[in-house]
């Protein structure tokens, strides 16, 4: 009988946390609402935000948030005369994610590059962060000939030692990965967990720089959403398994690469964009004083720079 009613406890408990965590992502999306258009490739939603006209520029944000990581950028961007387009990542912001298919950053770069050609977007300039660096590459080593150059923020580029997966973010995402389970771990016991350990993860991430107002409340409340939960720790474990495949092929990359990190950022830059910069033998490393890892929000100048330093690249050489 007390095993009934233990049994009969645990039942009702995730059935409230379902039902409020459900509520918690209704109030998150009234709160901070899509703001900018939709494509559809290969049956998924992406969103993203477009502002200005000429030589595109296409933004792709890293592990935390979404498209609004690169607020500032888009209005620098759009005043120097660029067409700046934002993407939020499959499974982040509002864009849908593969739910069959591990989306590895070659999966990724080919939604991405479906979705530029429904856009009629040619040969664009690849911004990305952190995470979106191994995306980025991916996108270079496989189309090369279909973009004007490679701008990469404090990129993730390698495995191994360069990229410490806990054992417990790996595990989460393994558990995310099983049908039933996933799910019911995603709507239950881990978004009020991802609520908590928001604000600590949000402030390690910007160190030393501060946290821009408003950033924490909006990532607490998209962060924990179970798809987006799902998305990250899904990201964590497909940068680590199909990485290294791409790893000896960066030096033959050839479009023009310009890798900006900061010299303050806690995550280790010298295993990443150091040696992204020797083994890229034409590429230029911008480093930035006083700076941390999260380069589009604190220093959108220094990412339009970077574009224009592509640029001038493309047309010198």
């Amino acid at each position: 009988m007390m095993e009934i009613y233990a049994i009969a406890g645990a039942t009702a408990v995730m059935v409230a946390l379902h039902a409020h965590n459900h509520r918690k992502v209704r109030r998150a999306q009234m709160a901070f609402p899509p703001r900018g258009s939709f494509v559809t490739v290969e049956g998924l939603r992406l969103h993203y935000v477009c502002q200005g006209a000429g030589q595109p520029v296409v933004l792709l944000h890293g592990g935390m948030l979404s498209a609004c990581d690169y607020a500032g950028v888009l209005e620098l961007a759009a005043e120097a005369g660029f067409q700046a387009i934002a993407f939020d990542r499959p499974g982040y912001g509002y864009s849908e994610r593969p739910r069959r298919d591990m989306s590895t950053p070659a999966v990724q770069a080919r939604l991405l590059r479906d979705a530029l050609s429904v856009l009629q977007v040619k040969s664009p300039i690849l911004v990305a962060h952190s995470w979106s660096g191994s995306l980025a590459l991916s996108y270079a080593l496989t189309y090369p000939d279909e973009i004007a150059g490679l701008v990469l923020l404090a990129p993730g580029a390698y495995a191994g030692d360069a990229y410490p997966a806990g054992t417990a973010d790996l595990l989460i995402g393994r558990l995310l990965r099983v049908p039933w389970l996933g799910e019911l771990l995603a709507n239950t016991v881990l978004p009020p967990l991802a609520r908590l350990l928001t604000k600590p993860m949000v402030t390690a991430t910007f160190s030393p720089d501060p946290v821009p107002p408003g950033y924490l409340e909006q990532a607490r409340a998209l962060w924990s959403r179970p798809g987006q939960l799902r998305a990250n720790r899904e990201d964590i474990l497909a940068y680590v398994r199909t990485v290294p495949q791409w790893e000896p092929q960066y030096a033959e990359i050839r479009t023009p690469v310009v890798i900006v990190v900061g010299d303050a950022d806690p995550f280790h830059p010298e295993l990443q964009a150091g040696r992204l910069h020797r083994e890229i033998g034409h590429s230029r490393l911008v480093v930035l004083p006083g700076t941390g890892h999260m380069i589009p929000d604190v220093r959108p100048d220094a990412v339009v720079e970077a574009v224009h330093m592509v640029l001038k690249h493309k047309q010198s050489s």
